[in-house]
């Protein structure tokens, strides 16, 4: 039997802790629509974001690795279905909205440039000399928001207000979205994130063999997990394993003083102290063995010079823009038009395009 809107409402709404984000309470959107008569609001979020242009383009964007190290490697994509599965699987086990966390969380990199956080720097580089800054979070809403072109009647995809809050406040170690009191679903997605990529970039780390076992042997976290794991002898079967248990150590931490937190009504998603101090340990290893390693950082000057010499070229003969991008210079400033344009590229275009102009 099915469920009209009111119902469904109801019904999912009746699920959920009194702390979470109600689907019957949201603010809605900025252009009214009619409601869907079986699709919650941030249900139907979560099927524009997934359909958008931007979202398919994640594909082929650079996480760390650039596609070209290897097929197994993470890209933009990979790591943002990973964060939505890890802050679904928090958001249902602490009672909160499920679909708005999804919503946030498979929208949250939509703004990201080509090359990772080396392209955003060189973007934000070179916006500033016009006075403006770049920051992925702030064009993740513009991408949604504006770039998006699907709906007569609307610009954008005229997602739903806590949607739209969960992207401009996302905040990590990496990402510095507006301060400000986020939803509880925003700061689920906010720690999935965290996770996501403390674990798989370890995991592509080893597996480009920029990082050794006995180098993570050294971290606080990997060892106590390991020493649980005194059956498995073969280190890449081992590795794997160290992975998936570090992924569910975190969130098991997360559920338990989240959980703590809503009974003494401190409304924050976070880890344990004890648990924070080793992931920051983790973090720092990370930066020191990873990030900043030659291999990547090679990859990563390369990308950054792509990225200026692309806006260079771009900002002084506007005729190579698509004509999407070339049809707002008539109301928009010409490098706000070049900076979405480039934020927007895949790795393999930008590298092309840089080539044939």
């Amino acid at each position: 039997m099915l469920l009209i809107d009111l119902e469904l409402r109801k019904s999912q709404d009746s699920r959920l802790a009194p702390y979470a984000q109600k689907n019957s309470d949201s603010k809605g959107r900025q252009y009214g629509e009619k409601t869907d008569p079986l699709r919650l609001p941030f249900q139907r979020d979560r099927d524009r974001i997934i359909h958008a242009k931007a979202f398919r383009r994640l594909q082929g964007k650079t996480q760390v690795f650039h596609a070209s190290h290897g097929d197994h490697f993470r890209s933009r994509l990979t790591h943002t279905l990973e964060v939505s599965q890890i802050a679904r699987d928090i958001a249902r086990n602490l009672r909160l909205n499920e679909d708005l966390a999804e919503a946030i969380a498979l929208a949250h990199d939509l703004g990201h440039t080509p090359f990772g956080h080396a392209g955003e720097e060189a973007l934000n580089e070179v916006m500033q000399e016009y006075g403006e800054g770049f920051e992925h979070n702030k064009q993740s809403r513009r991408v949604v928001e504006i770039i998006e072109q699907k709906y007569l009647d609307f610009p954008g995809l005229n997602l739903t207000f806590e949607v739209l809050d969960g992207l401009i406040k996302h905040r990590t170690s990496y990402d510095k979205g507006e301060l400000g009191k986020s939803s509880l679903e925003a700061q689920v997605v906010n720690i999935a994130d965290s996770i996501a990529y403390n674990a798989h970039d370890i995991d592509d780390g080893i597996r480009g063999n920029i990082i050794t076992l006995d180098q993570c042997r050294e971290l606080k976290i990997w060892k106590r997990i390991e020493e649980e794991l005194t059956t498995i002898s073969k280190n890449e079967i081992l590795e794997r394993q160290v992975i998936r248990n570090l992924i569910n150590t975190m969130v098991n931490d997360v559920l338990k003083k989240s959980d703590n937190n809503f009974q003494e009504k401190k409304y924050e998603v976070q880890f344990s102290r004890g648990l924070q101090s080793e992931i920051s340990e983790l973090q720092e290893f990370l930066s020191k063995k990873f990030y900043l390693s030659k291999k990547v950082l090679e990859k990563s000057r390369h990308g950054q010079e792509i990225i200026k010499e692309l806006f260079e070229k771009l900002i002084k003969n506007e005729q190579t823009l698509s004509k999407e991008f070339d049809n707002r210079l008539k109301s928009e400033p010409k490098h706000i038009v070049v900076q979405d344009y480039i934020a927007g590229m895949t790795d393999k275009f930008a590298l092309n395009l840089a080539q044939k102009l």
